[in-house]
């Protein structure tokens, strides 16, 4: 993918221009501007005030900027103006490839609550059913992977669908109305096309592959407050153990700040794995396989390697 590709990822975004990039990066830290989506644990942590009570007493202000999915918040992110951030596995690579500023902070392992939906009257009843057909998902969002990797499964190659590429607030609409065959998603959208969008899972993301999410913080970020990010992720940490434990107050935060309804929001905390840890060697290694899967489909211009950009603290 080339340079202006990447940015046309974030067209229709005004999050991604609408703050400019920090002054004085080797200063002190006046304010963490924080990206998050529908979903997860900083939804939560949002909900719960963790990293203003964290860092007031620092005098370090937290700002959040939602967005609509992983692409356009890691461009962003590369401009500086997002300093730390949650997505899936493929915004990382598409970012890294086309030169971003960024670098894995932690990792979270996705058990479930992404896959493809196709409308509960279709006649795809296995992933070889999906040839020739219209599959919306994101660019460069987790979805792709899974279609990829999907597809690769069925013996089927990305030639053998036409991809329609859609934002999830565009998808959605695009799935009810019978204007794609299969929807490539994440909760809480994949709970919505079940629920309210008449669809039926065709195949769960963990029957596919293994499969995390990620941490993302701004290279220059993590090199000048090395130390401020690990507290952002000790924060981060924390709340994730409590929603492991607390599954129906998480469902309630993530209506609360999101406002999507409660039983779509239950469906998808009671699904979710919340775990949050380092960027392991086994995590590396798989999204290696990611990053290589999409070289070698020419989705991505040249090879990366993945271990290149894993931020490890010099905290002790």
């Amino acid at each position: 993918m080339q340079r202006r590709d990447f940015l046309k990822l974030s067209v229709g975004t005004a999050a991604a221009a609408a703050f400019a990039p920090r002054a004085n990066a080797q200063g002190a830290v006046k304010e963490i501007r924080i990206g998050y989506q529908k979903n997860g644990v900083l939804v939560i942590t949002r909900r719960q005030a963790a990293l203003e009570k964290h860092f007031t007493p620092q005098g370090i202000e937290v700002k959040w900027i939602e967005f609509s999915s992983g692409p356009p918040m890691m461009e962003a992110m590369n401009v500086g103006s997002v300093d730390y951030g949650a997505v899936g596995d493929s915004p990382p690579v598409f970012a890294q490839a086309a030169g971003a500023a960024i670098v894995y902070a932690a990792g979270q392992p996705i058990t479930n609550g992404q896959g493809i939906l196709v409308p509960k009257d279709s006649l795809i009843r296995s992933i070889a059913g999906l040839k020739g057909k219209r599959v919306g998902f994101t660019k460069g969002s987790s979805a792709h992977n899974i279609v990829v990797q999907t597809l690769e499964k069925a013996g089927l190659t990305y030639a053998d669908i036409t991809p329609v590429y859609l934002t999830p607030p565009d998808a959605g609409p695009a799935f009810a109305n019978g204007s794609i065959d299969a929807w490539a998603i994440w909760d809480p959208y994949f709970a919505i096309g079940e629920t309210r969008q008449n669809g039926r899972i065709l195949i769960n993301a963990n029957e596919i592959t293994k499969t995390n999410s990620f941490y993302i913080a701004n290279r220059d970020f993590a090199k000048n407050h090395g130390g401020i990010l690990q507290q952002i992720i000790d924060v981060t940490t924390a709340t994730a153990k409590w929603a492991e434990q607390n599954r129906d107050e998480v469902a309630k935060s993530l209506a609360a700040v999101t406002g999507i309804p409660l039983d779509i929001q239950t469906i998808a905390a009671n699904r979710s794995s919340y775990a949050v840890g380092p960027v392991t060697d086994d995590v590396i290694a798989t999204q290696q396989g990611v990053a290589d899967r999409f070289y070698k489909l020419g989705l991505i211009p040249k090879p990366i390697v993945i271990r290149d950009i894993v931020w490890r603290s010099t905290a002790t």
